[in-house]
């Protein structure tokens, strides 16, 4: 057994770092153990909330190890919520009142680090079968109004040229898509839309705007990978909210909402990502009402409702835009190359987040935003999305079929959309789970999304998102069934 000796801490926190213990022939990694040892002094009350840890590099001295095992073990810490990073200030104790589960999770069962997969997941190039994709076959989208809405866009104005664009973003798509809105969920004026580059990019912005590090942010558990490291990396707490087949459990939220007093939740109202369910009117309602108590905003993920059936519940229809801040995006109807989302607000939060997109990025393109003007506004586009959704629920259909015959069992039936999420009662171990059958997917030439992806508990089984485009093709079957025999 080696030990660590005392680190004077000259940074504001106690006076002396407690001792790791730490041994080298232990059936648990270094990363494992450190993790471990932390986790229990976090929860034993031995490092307080806002405590300073020491540095990568005094505690990779002080306890005779690599500075990236010191990095792993700290990201690990935050991917389970017990720290935080600040930048440029180091890493403290982020909270003592996580649920047990992830502490007693903590030794062995860290989440996958986000960012290892991201690359291939959201740049394309990859050449493995792209089963794990948020994207679909570029055959699925209309190719032909596509291109000809950017041949369009290309045709802007030579005045056009020599501004940035309109900060709020192209006029005539916003007064477009309020018109749209007002039609078929509620009443909301242009000036109440925010364009931007994407999704993701409305959630930065959202999360800068009304943020601050140490903030308590809900996110739902399993839900958007991406937007669960964009919190981290702004130096909130990301507390899960359970989703299963039956939508969110609206009990513990309340539980959490009392002891953290979080300042947001995102949430997809919709088809969420990655388990394909829909909110009742029912749980959206009492959902307001959670967030009317205890006085938090909600974001609502909206991005895949022009692919479900019409009448699904909409938290901005219900509140008005009143304490719902609703983010949008056409990269599901017409491209992901087509970098344009938005953000609908109440008339006195627009202006904040105005300013923060100016101060970080100045204009969104207007080219992309006319191309998706003359994209949704060509006469072939609902014929367009009709189609896509007939595929989409082919497709679905196919890959449950093929999934349950090669011996998986589906998380939750989708209501609609583009995923699947599948897997088996197996519980991980670190010699097999979802990252380890990840690897050996992507040595076989197939690029798949583990459940570690999407989530901030400890998986209790192993599972996979599916792309429905994807989830039948014979290469990936064949893998499973390997997989299955092992």
């Amino acid at each position: 057994m080696e030990e660590a000796s005392a680190v004077i801490d000259q940074t504001g926190g106690p006076a002396s770092w407690p001792c790791v213990a730490i041994e080298r022939r232990h059936k648990d990694s270094l990363v494992e153990q450190i993790v471990a040892a932390i986790s229990s002094m976090v929860g034993s009350r031995e490092l307080r909330v806002g405590t300073k840890m020491p540095s990568v590099r005094q505690f990779a001295k002080c306890n005779g190890v690599s500075t990236f095992t010191v990095v792993e073990s700290y990201d690990r810490l935050v991917t389970l919520g017990l720290l935080s990073s600040r930048r440029g200030s180091g890493y403290f104790v982020a909270r003592q009142d996580l649920p047990a589960t992830l502490l007693q999770a903590a030794p062995s069962a860290a989440p996958l680090a986000i960012d290892a997969l991201t690359p291939e997941l959201y740049s394309g190039v990859s050449e493995a079968l792209p089963v794990g994709a948020g994207w679909l076959p570029p055959e699925w989208y209309g190719e032909d109004t596509i291109l000809d809405a950017v041949r369009q866009a290309m045709k802007i104005p030579a005045n056009r040229l020599r501004g940035y664009g309109h900060p709020l973003g192209f006029p005539t798509l916003r007064q477009h898509m309020a018109a749209t809105l007002g039609d078929e969920l509620f009443p909301v004026e242009a000036e109440q839309i925010l364009l931007t580059h994407g999704a993701t990019h409305a959630f930065d912005l959202i999360l800068r705007t009304l943020t601050k590090p140490g903030d308590t942010v809900f996110v739902e558990d399993p839900g958007y990978s991406n937007l669960l490291s964009l919190i981290r990396h702004h130096g909130c707490i990301a507390v899960g909210i359970p989703r299963g087949e039956n939508g969110l459990d609206l009990d513990l939220l309340a539980q959490q909402a009392a002891l953290t007093q979080p300042k947001l939740m995102f949430v997809n109202t919709v088809l969420q990502n990655p388990l394909g369910t829909s909110l009742s009117a029912a749980q959206a309602h009492r959902l307001l009402a959670l967030a009317e108590q205890f006085d938090f905003w909600l974001v609502e993920d909206d991005i895949y409702r022009e692919l479900a059936p019409r009448g699904e519940a909409s938290l901005a229809a219900m509140d008005g835009l009143r304490r719902v801040i609703r983010v949008g995006s056409f990269s599901k109807t017409l491209s992901p190359v087509l970098r344009v989302g938005s953000i609908s607000a109440s008339s006195s939060l627009i202006p904040e987040l105005l300013r923060v997109k100016m101060l970080t990025g100045l204009t969104t393109s207007e080219i992309n935003e006319r191309a998706v003007y003359h994209a949704i506004t060509a006469r072939p586009y609902r014929r367009m999305v009709d189609k896509l959704v007939t595929q989409l629920d082919a497709g679905r259909e196919r890959a449950m079929a093929s999934l349950r015959d090669v011996g998986m069992t589906l998380l939750a039936r989708p209501r609609g959309g583009m995923f699947v999420s599948a897997g088996w009662h197996d519980a991980p171990s670190p010699a097999w789970n979802g990252k380890v059958i990840a690897d050996l997917a992507l040595k076989h030439g197939i690029l798949l999304s583990p459940c570690d992806f999407f989530m901030l508990r400890a998986p209790e089984a192993i599972w996979f998102r599916f792309n429905v485009a994807y989830a039948d093709h014979p290469q990936l079957l064949n893998f499973l069934r390997l997989i299955c025999r092992q």
